[in-house]
């Protein structure tokens, strides 16, 4: 990633505090002065408060820790206060915009033990103009070495009881979950990112960035407060985290926000991690592909060899054929590969990911796709066994490379990773990242499902293009609550959404279910549709079997739909309610919008002045057709096109679970 600019330290200040005060309070502000964040020490605790317009956001809230060898987090005394500021642009090779400004004011209070080990640490505090970021740094000390954390006691100490969209961490499986409107003080043990709305009508995510060697970060209440304390996922014998000295732990994040498209705007996450270490990304890219996976959850074909086997090479070569023809960059393939006929959620030792099955001729089937300007997308489903996907990694990625496979998905279906560890502990951290390195020494592109849940790594290592930790579109194949709710797709956005891309993959065309008769996408064709720009992931899955798109004229905006934006907007929002989210192609002048609701029909007027001045546009409005209904009639779809500029505004009728997707073509 390209440094354009970068003013960065440009002035660095020092204070030193005697040791002998009861309160010592220092503050850093926001670039634009809005936002402060105070620090001190209280009766030895070393605390933060965060407030916006003088308004308070976060009360006094505690930091330290429980190490295995006693408490770290009282008899503080701060030694050192450094104040800095830093400004850059910097370029991402793919995402929702080409240039991130990273803009902020830095505080580092430095505190060390009065007495006995006089053990030491430092909170660096980060202020940007759209929130806040926070982290614990470890200095080299003579006796804090090598140390074991048993549990973080940072604090959130919500200044009011906000209204807050959650689900519960350890009864949710790979963060596949619906979210539940509560009361803050109602809640759970909770994943984030964690979105709530104030009285004041102010909107704040918390969250993580750069989680690197550590446990993920959960929330639970301290009593029924509305204070929230970090609840870090175990490794199975109990432990949270072990360290070393120097380390840092990943940012603790807060997104502040006047309305909720500005959450979806912010990239204080991406900022908070560090640039790419990729030197050429010019291999990374985006794309929209399809694949032999929607007819394996409608039990058209197995992933097991058999009569059904959907990965063979005469079906593989079909979807490539039709690829080619739709210009879809890539075919993804589930199934190919020895291990499936296994009980393979037990026993994902025995997958090999270099055997292809006899019915799958890989090295035919590359060439075929390579011919067609088509990629072969690899997937790699490891039933959780980590130990032995390692042990195949550096084999597998270098034949996938041989074959111009250059993309993967990773899947780690299994309540535990090799029956022991949660996906989200320090143990699955490492191993996500053993993988995305690797795959970058090879040049490959990863999906990866069943993850920890995001936190801008993408910035570091951009191979890491899309992963799921959301309750995705198969949930409308199987689920037996009957699929996802008409709400969902209007809530995560601004939740899961806030982590980083989603592989939700949209576009089922076809709602019959065969299996499961009362399990269906719970929408319209249009709100499909537009669920292929308001779900945002730079590799844009259209999930369904490929004879449900053919000769139907909604798929026109699925493959003239690009995965890869120059700029996005949000122009109206609602959490839980409706979003509308425009995005500007990379490679074009060119416009798309996807606007959905969730139970409720309702009229949305969209303004276009995000257009450029003095143009005009060729609009193309794919919507919810007269007698509209997801229940009984969700096919029903109008295709109507009108010229339009920067002045024009759209009149959107959506219906129940509705949706429009418009396609913006400059003239």
């Amino acid at each position: 990633m390209k440094q354009l600019m970068s003013l960065g330290l440009l002035c660095v200040l020092c204070c030193f505090y005697s040791c002998n005060k009861t309160v010592q309070n220092v503050k850093v502000n926001s670039p634009d002065g809005t936002i402060t964040v105070q620090s001190g020490i209280e009766d030895g605790c070393i605390y933060y408060t965060v407030s916006k317009d003088n308004t308070p956001i976060i009360g006094k809230s505690f930091l330290g820790f429980v190490l295995k060898d006693g408490d770290f987090h009282e008899g503080f005394k701060i030694t050192d206060i450094t104040h800095s500021s830093f400004s850059e642009t910097w370029e991402q090779p793919w995402g929702e915009e080409i240039s991130v400004d990273n803009t902020y004011n830095q505080m580092i209070v430095s505190v060390a033990e009065s007495g006995g080990l006089q053990r030491k640490f430092s909170v660096v505090f980060r202020a940007f103009d759209d929130g806040i970021g926070f982290r614990y740094e470890f200095p080299e000390q003579e006796n804090l070495k090598d140390f074991v954390i048993m549990d973080e006691l940072t604090e959130f100490s919500l200044a009011g009881n906000h209204t807050a969209w959650s689900f519960p961490t350890y009864t949710t499986e790979y963060y596949e979950g619906l979210y539940k409107k509560t009361l803050a003080n109602e809640l759970d043990t909770v994943a984030t990112p964690l979105t709530m709305k104030t009285d004041k009508g102010l909107y704040l995510t918390i969250h993580e960035a750069n989680l690197t060697d550590y446990a993920a970060m959960n929330l639970t209440p301290i009593d029924e407060t509305s204070t929230l304390k970090t609840d870090l996922t175990p490794w199975f014998t109990g432990e949270k985290v072990f360290m070393k000295a120097p380390g840092v732990t990943p940012w603790r994040t807060l997104i502040i926000a006047d309305k909720p498209g500005d959450l979806i705007l912010s990239r204080l996450m991406l900022n908070l991690n560090e640039p790419c270490k990729i030197e050429d990304t010019s291999w990374i890219k985006p794309g929209r592909y399809i694949g032999v996976w929607w007819g394996m959850h409608m039990e058209k074909y197995t992933w097991a060899p058999g009569p059904k086997h959907g990965a063979t090479t005469a079906n593989t070569m079909r979807y490539i054929d039709f690829a080619a023809r739709h210009g879809f960059s890539g075919v993804l393939v589930e199934g190919w590969n020895y291990g499936w006929e296994n009980d393979w959620t037990r026993e994902g030792d025995k997958f090999s990911f270099t055997r292809p099955y006899s019915d799958f001729d890989m090295e035919t089937i590359s060439r075929y796709a390579a011919g067609k300007n088509v990629k072969l997308i690899g997937h790699n489903e490891t039933g959780g066994a980590t130990i032995n996907y390692e042990s195949q990694l550096d084999s597998a990625f270098a034949f996938y490379n041989r074959l111009g496979v250059d993309v993967v998905k990773t899947g780690y279906v299994s309540a535990l990773l090799d029956h022991k560890e949660r996906h989200s502990s320090q143990y699955g951290v490492r191993h996500y990242r053993k993988v995305i390195e690797t795959a970058a020494r090879y040049r490959i592109m990863i999906d990866n499902h069943e993850p920890a849940m995001p936190t801008g790594l993408q910035r570091t290592y951009p191979n890491l293009m899309t992963q799921e930790g959301v309750r995705g579109q198969e949930y409308n194949a199987w689920s037996a609550d009957g699929g996802n709710p008409p709400e969902h797709t209007t809530i995560i956005p601004f939740t899961r959404g806030l982590a980083g891309p989603m592989d939700f993959t949209p576009a089922i065309f076809n709602f019959e279910n065969p299996v499961f008769p009362n399990t269906r996408p719970q929408t319209t064709l249009a709100k499909q549709l537009a669920e292929f720009v308001v779900l945002y992931s730079p590799l844009q899955m259209a999930a369904d079997m490929i004879e449900n798109y053919e000769n139907n004229p909604a798929f026109e905006f699925i493959t003239s739909c690009p995965t890869n934006w120059s700029k996005t907007v949000v122009p109206d929002a609602e959490i839980g309610e409706y979003v509308t989210i425009a995005r500007k192609d990379r490679e074009s002048e060119n416009w798309y919008v996807g606007s959905i609701t969730n139970a409720d029909s309702r009229k949305l007027s969209l303004s276009l002045d995000f257009l450029d001045k003095g143009a005009t546009y060729r609009a193309k409005i794919f919507k919810d057709g007269k007698g509209a209904d997801w229940k009984t009639n969700p096919y029903a779809l109008d295709i109507e096109e009108m010229e339009v500029n920067t002045d024009s505004l759209i009149e959107l009728e959506l219906v129940t679970s509705g949706g429009a997707a418009i396609i913006l073509t400059k003239e």
